[in-house]
């Protein structure tokens, strides 16, 4: 596996590798689902590149920023063992070099949700992912689907611009139902512990509809219920929208994505099921 941290470094080094070319895009401090998306990429491409790059332009909180974790030499010892070729690691000037001015947005995808609680996210999510792709030039893009509404934006630009296929991949979860997230190392062990509620909320609201339940308020109540059980829960919103515009549901007709925030002391998590 070869790392590189400069453009140039990364032009010589993908000159050599065959295709078609996975790439994984990470912030660092990967875990086993990141180790999925590898992996997933392993099967399906003749080569494969990670980047790790925490991009400053997608908090709106600089305390965040700082405190997001980092571990270099355990995140390549991952990558090394999940059959990575390639790592990336470059520095905020390789990524966004002096006088860079561009950003790329998507529109109505990136209003809602996770847009109205951080308005800057998504413009700064989509033009990292953009100079990613654009340096990189990768066949396919592998994202899994627990950061729902960042998948669609991404897929949604993507799609319009055609300069890549994105691959969802599963989320990855903890056998008591939390979703990984390299935010979880910040939970206390009492929130850590609570945060379960999280996986039992959501399932809840989808056996319902399995169970065939089509009232998207009525759904939206059963895992608010589920959440108020637990005292440490700070529900930030829960959302039943339709799975390809994000528009709030009345009644549950066609595949939807059952989403929730909340925070747990200082840490805000996210999840979410398909329903249909």
């Amino acid at each position: 596996m070869e790392v590189v941290r400069s453009r140039e470094e990364l032009r010589r080094a993908l000159a050599a590798l065959p295709r078609p070319l996975g790439l994984v895009p990470t912030m660092g401090w990967l875990h086993a689902g990141h180790r999925s998306l590898i992996a997933q990429a392993r099967e399906e491409c003749a080569a494969v590149a990670v980047s790790i790059f925490v991009n400053p332009r997608q908090f709106d909180d600089p305390a965040d920023l700082a405190r997001y974790p980092r571990g270099e030499a355990t995140d390549l010892a991952l990558c090394a063992g999940a059959g990575a070729d390639l790592v990336w690691i470059p520095g905020v000037d390789d990524v966004y070099p002096p006088g860079f001015d561009t950003l790329v947005t998507v529109e109505r995808l990136a209003w809602p949700l996770e847009g109205a609680a951080r308005p800057h996210h998504f413009a700064g999510v989509t033009t990292v992912v953009a100079v990613l792709f654009g340096v990189v030039r990768p066949d396919r893009a592998y994202f899994g689907e627990k950061d729902g509404q960042q998948l669609r934006v991404i897929d949604r630009m993507v799609r319009d611009l055609g300069i890549t296929e994105i691959i969802r991949c599963p989320t990855v979860r903890e056998p008591d139902g939390l979703a990984l997230s390299s935010r979880n190392v910040h939970l206390s062990p009492e929130d850590r512990a609570a945060a379960a509620i999280l996986a039992r909320a959501l399932f809840a609201g989808r056996a319902a509809h399995d169970g065939g339940e089509r009232s998207a308020d009525a759904i939206r109540a059963i895992v608010r219920t589920v959440l108020s059980t637990e005292a440490r829960a700070d529900v930030d919103y829960v959302s039943l929208a339709d799975d390809a515009t994000l528009e709030e549901l009345t009644v549950v007709e066609r595949p939807a994505l059952l989403s929730l925030a909340v925070r747990f002391g200082t840490t805000r998590l996210i999840d979410n099921v398909r329903l249909g």
